[in-house]
């Protein structure tokens, strides 16, 4: 699974459209007074992101302490954006001050790792180990991806990772400074990148050796002790699952927003039942995902999962409520202007069914409204809305940041201990 970030700059109005007015709701439940971070609890905003000038609607943001693994020297870096449709850590080389980082190696190459986006476009950065701290929570000795192209004269990405799409390596093209991948796996790759596996061929496009003056080879990389290798993990890594204690899962507390607001603060809890902040409430219904990390969702008659070759989730790093408008395209114009979102001529109501791929049934009631309204409200500096929709050309429903609004999300990580109360991880539960 992937999420959306489709980073499409609106000239005139400064937005970056990617990844729905109304006031805040309040504090969630397990924010610290003053929104700062501590114990299992790290502050998120919706606030636009980090880009001077530019406005990320409906981004979720928050900062990540990286050290030299075992060090107090740190670097504290902000603008990074909070995914939990992808898994690991990745920073723009160009906002790492911090010197020292290892970066993983093999004889004369170095170890490179890409990532590809439903929207076409990708990541490519080395390899490199630092301690990660968020809260009070520590990340010991993870791989993370440091986002940069390589130096001129060295050597070509591999052309299965950029496909053609688009090369997101700076702030001004990402709209942030990073990803926090926090979603249902440990790793970004897993078995399939194992040379425990059971593979023949490394998987394209993963992982690579590069060195200079030659071609990059696909190459397999251990996830350790996660998938059962006795080797180290040395894929790109979900830093929750690295914790001590509060390593399986995480729940996104946003709250309820009606329209659109400038800015909202929530949070990111780190653990399940693991502490009584992170308890799963008896009202949450638990949707048990398939193997692509994926449950069905029903609207207007028609039923998308991946049986269908339609995926749906739920992913806080989508800005939008991401679904096919082929029962509803008379309700529901796409924007003229940015054809990412929908531009109805005036607010419409509709209603989905969720389903587990095991257990867990719900209806889920929202609203689209009109994207080029919702952004010219509040003087075109509003960050946060409730409403706001767009096409899904892949097929599938995607719920993304508006669906988290005036709830707690759980994402439960694949493989992990979780509560009696529940079935094996991974799901959802709200």
């Amino acid at each position: 699974m992937r999420t959306f970030l489709s980073l499409v700059i609106v000239a005139t109005l400064g937005f970056l459209v990617g990844c729905g007015g109304g006031s805040s709701g309040g504090t969630p439940v397990g924010v610290p007074p003053g929104g700062g971070s501590t114990g299992n609890v790290q502050a998120i905003a919706v606030d636009g992101g980090p880009v001077a000038g530019t406005i990320y609607p409906n981004g979720a943001f928050t900062s990540v302490t990286i050290c030299n693994p075992g060090t107090t020297t740190c670097q504290t870096i902000g603008g990074i954006l909070v995914d939990t449709g992808s898994f690991g850590l990745r920073i723009l080389s160009s906002a790492i001050t911090l010197t020292g980082l290892q970066t993983l190696t093999s004889g004369n190459s170095t170890l490179y790792n890409c990532i590809n986006f439903a929207d076409g476009s990708f990541l490519w950065g080395t390899a490199e180990v630092a301690d990660v701290q968020m809260a009070g929570e520590l990340a010991s000795s993870e791989t993370i991806q440091v986002i940069a192209d390589p130096a001129t004269g060295t050597f070509t990405i591999p052309t299965n990772c950029s496909n053609g799409g688009i090369d997101e390596d700076t702030q001004a093209t990402l709209g942030t400074n990073g990803i926090l991948g926090v979603g249902p796996e440990p790793v970004d790759c897993g078995l399939a990148c194992d040379p425990g596996g059971g593979n023949t061929t490394p998987p394209e496009p993963f992982y690579y050796l590069c060195s200079t003056g030659t071609a990059c080879t696909p190459t397999f990389v251990s996830c350790g002790a996660i998938c059962g290798d006795p080797n180290a993990n040395q894929q790109v890594t979900n830093p929750v699952a690295l914790f001590a204690n509060d390593n399986n899962g995480v729940i996104v507390q946003l709250p309820a927003l009606s329209g659109a607001a400038a800015t909202e603060s929530g949070s990111l809890i780190f653990g399940i039942g693991t502490q009584t902040n992170n308890q799963i409430p008896s009202t949450a219904t638990i949707f048990t995902l398939d193997s692509l990390d994926t449950f069905s969702v029903t609207f207007n008659g028609t039923t998308y999962n991946s049986a269908n070759n339609t995926p749906s989730f739920i992913d806080l790093g989508s800005n939008a409520l991401f679904f096919p408008n082929t029962t509803v395209v008379n309700q529901l114009p796409v924007c003229t202007d940015v054809t990412s979102f929908y531009c109805p001529t005036s607010i419409q109501n509709f209603s989905a069914t969720n389903q587990g791929a095991t257990s867990g049934t719900g209806t889920v009631n929202f609203s689209i409204d009109n994207a080029d309204n919702l952004f010219a409200a509040g003087g075109g500096a509003d960050a946060a809305f409730s409403t706001l929709g767009g096409p899904n050309a892949g097929g599938g429903f995607d719920y993304g940041l508006p669906f988290f609004y005036g709830k707690s999300v759980i994402t439960a990580i694949d493989g992990a201990a979780v509560p009696s109360v529940a079935p094996a991880a991974p799901w959802w539960a709200y």
